[in-house]
């Protein structure tokens, strides 16, 4: 064995952990990225939902209870 041999062995691990972080990032980075198209899906179904509660013609429009009380009370 020679001085390269540890030197070389040091070298191939530093290339064998970058790699495992580069693949690392690209999974996190996909997750993120899913997680976004997630988020903005939600957003928009909130701003729908939003829209219905404040449009007063909408069939789910919120209704007073006291409305619905029987005439004799």
């Amino acid at each position: 064995m020679d001085a390269q041999d540890p030197l070389e062995r040091r070298l191939d691990a530093l290339e064998l952990k970058a790699c495992e972080a580069e693949d690392l990032l690209d999974e996190l980075n996909l997750t993120v990225y899913r997680q976004q198209q997630q988020i903005d899906a939600l957003v928009r179904q909130l701003e729908a939902l939003r829209a219905l509660q404040t449009d007063p013609g909408a069939s789910g429009a919120p209704r007073n209870l006291r409305d619905e009380l029987p005439p004799h009370y």
